[in-house]
């Protein structure tokens, strides 16, 4: 009997899930609990100089992207009560919605100019 290729690919995408879920509930634990802002908007790896006043809106973003994450890994192998079509569009829109989340946040907080200007001298 083969597998098809898809059944493995969906495996491979469901067990991806854990991590990812750890990683997201890992970074709400350190910015809601252990006041850690270093990793709120990064921008080529490195915080906003005022982290705090964006770490509200990163932990939000990283709280409810792991816990639906969580709740379809529930789902899933807990109760199977979704189907694959399912789950992996809930799973693949949460990690999208995430990913494109933080990515703005990020170019809120550090700004969309360049980062030096340049003062023209008129005379």
């Amino acid at each position: 009997m083969q597998l098809p290729s898809v059944f493995i690919f969906n495996w491979i995408f469901l067990l991806a899930l854990f991590p990812v879920s750890f990683f997201w509930l890992r970074r709400t634990y350190r910015i809601l609990v252990k006041r850690d802002f270093s990793e709120v908007a990064l921008k080529k790896g490195l915080p906003p100089p005022n982290a705090e006043k964006y770490a509200p809106y990163e932990m939000a973003i990283n709280l409810v992207g792991g816990v639906v994450m969580v709740g379809v890994l529930v789902a899933v192998l807990g109760f199977q009560a979704l189907s694959s079509e399912d789950w992996i569009a809930i799973a693949g829109v949460t990690l999208w919605v995430k990913l494109l989340a933080s990515f703005a946040l990020g170019r809120q907080a550090h700004g969309l100019g360049p980062k030096n200007k340049v003062k023209r001298d008129r005379t």
